[in-house]
């Protein structure tokens, strides 16, 4: 169970408890095969066509908490690199000081490998971002409303009626623990505008309801489904 549960967490993470087991001091021993599994991934995942989004990067991307890296989950193909990159600091001239946050990206080795609790993100061509917040004083670069930047809902109308199986998870109870930070409308408005502009994007999943307030309409701006995750705590986009 600890092998699957590490597996399905981090990729690596099985692979590093059995070596462990090994050792007699098998917490430590993990941590340490770990780490090393973990450097050493970032140089054998571009034989698989993907590569690590910098988890010490301090300019206009950047990923959104260190867990992200940690549990490997920071890996994308280079041209969806590219395009973060390149939406990041079209942002950040557009709105100067704008930071723009990856949450979920994917796993660095094989297709078709779940990242849970995702439906996808198994290819190296999907990644999250966070929204873009405010307070009364302004944007706020770099926030979120949790700590890793899910499950912060942004209240509206949906026609989506309870059922199960589904990922559409509410998570009422955790929702007056979140800052009470509301969205910033122009960056989140442009993002999606940008995003929606490549030609290199395929979709983008937004609420209805979200898409409609910021005013940012396209035919690739979609509804993921009322049995996928809700999509009002972030912006999932995939290559064509």
């Amino acid at each position: 169970m600890i092998i699957l549960l590490l597996t399905a967490l981090t990729q690596i993470g099985g692979l590093a408890w059995l070596v462990a087991l090994a050792f007699r001091k098998r917490l430590l021993s993990f941590l340490l095969i770990y780490t090393v599994m973990t450097v050493a991934t970032t140089l054998i995942a571009p034989s698989f066509g993907r590569t690590a989004l910098s988890c010490t990067a301090d300019g206009p991307l950047q990923v959104q908490s260190w867990m992200y890296c940690a549990l490997n989950r920071n890996y994308v193909t280079p041209e969806l690199a590219d395009v973060l990159e390149q939406t990041a600091t079209a942002l950040d001239q557009r709105y100067p000081g704008t930071t723009t946050l990856v949450l979920d990206a994917n796993f660095p080795f094989f297709d078709n490998f779940p990242l849970l609790p995702h439906r996808s993100h198994d290819d190296g061509e999907k990644a999250d971002l966070a929204f873009y917040y405010r307070d009364e004083t302004g944007y706020l670069p770099g926030a979120t409303r949790s700590p890793i930047g899910y499950f912060a809902f942004e209240q509206g109308p949906s026609d989506c009626a309870a059922r199960w199986p589904s990922l559409r998870w509410n998570f009422a109870a955790l929702q007056p623990l979140w800052a009470n930070y509301t969205l910033e409308p122009q960056r989140n408005r442009a993002m999606l505008q940008i995003l929606s502009a490549d030609p290199r994007i395929g979709r983008i999943f937004v609420e209805p309801h979200l898409v409609q307030s910021l005013g940012a309409a396209n035919p690739k701006i979609r509804f993921q489904g009322c049995r996928a995750a809700r999509h009002d705590d972030h912006i999932h986009l995939q290559l064509r």
